[in-house]
């Protein structure tokens, strides 16, 4: 199977799509001209022209509200924030307008929107460019939010946001833009809300999603080199989330540690942590572990960026604290 990287997979998703359907638009900053602000868009604006690879100003609220309007109407948007830290902007056309209107309509108005760009921290960006959103936006009824962690599911989720006829969120990252991996060149779509077991295990269950999961990987074969058997299970999206994967894992591993790129209250590790405890409490043979980014905003020094954020030695010494806490 042939290796392309991540913003190739997404670049395929959008323009597979765009062939198929001649409602389906991307608009942004910087995305037509400038290829995007991280190449996701290379070449987009020369096939498919500046009525539907189009350019927006640096105004993220009033091309966010463009987009809703254009959806309501019958149109399939695809908006790219630069960092979903500027989708701040716009969050009163996401949340009271996009994620609602289906509702407050009566069931008259889909909005078939997908909001994308990356999250999270990208190095040295500081405070206000390193922040992640997915718990914020999935605590909101009428959103879907998806954060994949490869090339594979990217494409295949993105696909799927695309033709999905409620507003989706789809958060990536600047990290993984330029991560290679396996990707078909037949026609695929991945569900949204399916979780995925990257990795199978017997000792201890590992719940990431999006970037982190690569934290996780590296963690797991160090463990692994210990006799310590370690299960990854990729939640994909964040809402809907995949209890039921979850559980089974845990019901199998009896030990869980939840690792994710958001601030400690209110994350999604502390749902999957209320979620298990009440649905496979019989199950756990020690308290579940949660590691998050630290409760301050991002720093800039890179020494405390790496302090801040989860780490292959934070997920290691989770794990064993689950695994010998009886011992």
């Amino acid at each position: 199977m042939r290796v392309i990287e991540f913003r190739e997979a997404l670049r395929e998703a959008m323009s597979e799509e765009m062939r198929r359907d001649e409602k389906i638009f991307l608009m942004g900053e910087e995305v037509a001209e400038y290829n995007g602000a991280y190449k996701v868009s290379k070449g987009m604006l020369a096939e498919f022209g500046a009525k539907r690879v189009i350019d927006t100003p640096i105004a993220e609220l009033g091309f966010a509200g463009i987009a809703v309007g254009a959806a309501s109407n019958g149109l399939r948007p695809i908006v790219e924030f630069m960092t979903f830290n500027f989708s701040l902007v716009a969050i009163d056309q996401v949340i009271n307008s996009a994620a609602k209107m289906y509702s407050m309509s009566g069931g008259q108005y889909n909005v078939p929107i997908v909001f994308r760009g990356p999250t999270a921290s990208a190095g040295m960006l500081s405070s206000q460019h390193s922040q992640a959103f997915e718990n914020w936006y999935a605590n909101c009824p009428g959103l879907k939010v998806v954060v994949p962690s490869n090339p594979y599911d990217a494409k295949g989720l993105l696909k799927s946001a695309i033709r999905d006829n409620d507003p989706v969120i789809f958060m990536e990252s600047e990290q993984m833009y330029g991560d290679k991996g396996e990707v078909p060149e037949e026609e695929y779509t991945i569900p949204i809300g399916k979780a995925d077991i990257k990795r199978e295990g017997t000792d201890v269950t590992i719940v990431s999603f999006g970037k982190i999961i690569k934290v996780a990987y590296a963690a797991a074969k160090e463990l692994e080199a210990e006799g310590i058997s370690v299960e990854i299970v990729d939640l994909r999206s964040v809402r809907p989330i995949d209890y039921e994967t979850v559980i089974n894992s845990v019901k199998k591993t009896n030990r869980l540690v939840v690792v994710e790129e958001a601030w400690p209250l209110a994350s999604i590790s502390t749902e999957i942590a209320f979620k298990v405890q009440k649905d496979a409490f019989d199950y756990l043979d020690a308290p579940i572990i949660r590691i998050t980014t630290a409760d301050t905003p991002l720093p800039y020094a890179p020494t405390l960026i790496e302090a801040s954020l989860p780490s292959v030695a934070k997920v290691i010494k989770a794990v064993k604290e689950v695994m010998y806490v009886n011992k």
